[in-house]
């Protein structure tokens, strides 16, 4: 579930509380907090909506000028539903404190490896975290598709390790492409310690 950045920045003043999409199916349920560029959003009660129930003063609750100016911005489908759903700034992303710290004791630095160690010893394909790492130390602000190549992953699956390791505090997004965060700056100097 996506916002534009003014939607965010009212969702964060309170002048924005609800959202309405034609789905499918929902796409999110009652508790689900999405992590967006303005911080953490908190999905309310959703519920199917007919067209004819939604007031203007819902419309402004959403965001948009008007009734008429929401339902134009829904995606037609006769196999889609129209979902009222509450939304609400539930606080600031948790991951930009962690990737802030620059201060981090040594067992918890050998934590953070070893969860690492534990990733790569689930993976299908072997260890990849530390290739990630180095490849985002190195190439700061290179797009994804470049990155995934010299890995020799598809961009897709590049971008969801990426997304592990963001989890973690441990990477970056920019405009284009990504950085290490303090902490993963502190994280790939301790694997290269425990390489030499």
């Amino acid at each position: 579930m996506l916002f534009t950045r003014d939607i965010l920045a009212k969702i964060v003043s309170g002048q924005v509380d609800l959202a309405f999409r034609s789905w499918r199916r929902p796409s999110v349920r009652r508790g689900t907090q999405l992590r967006t560029e303005a911080g953490v959003v908190e999905v309310g009660e959703v519920t199917a909506v007919a067209a004819a129930d939604i007031s203007e003063r819902d419309a402004r609750r959403a965001g948009y000028a008007g009734r008429a100016e929401l339902l134009a911005d829904q995606r037609p489908g006769t196999d889609r539903r129209l979902y009222r759903i509450g939304v609400r700034y539930a606080g600031a992303d948790p991951r930009v404190a962690l990737r802030a710290q620059t201060r981090i004791p040594a067992a918890e630095l050998d934590e953070i490896i070893e969860d690492l160690a534990r990733i790569d010893a689930r993976s299908r394909r072997g260890p990849w975290t530390r290739e990630v790492l180095e490849l985002i130390h190195d190439r700061p602000g290179v797009r994804a598709g470049e990155l995934a190549a010299l890995a020799g992953q598809e961009t897709l699956r590049f971008k969801a390790d990426v997304r592990t390791l963001k989890e973690r505090g441990l990477t970056e997004s920019l405009a284009v492409g990504y950085r290490l965060s303090p902490r993963g700056n502190m994280v790939i100097e301790r694997l290269r310690k425990a390489a030499e």
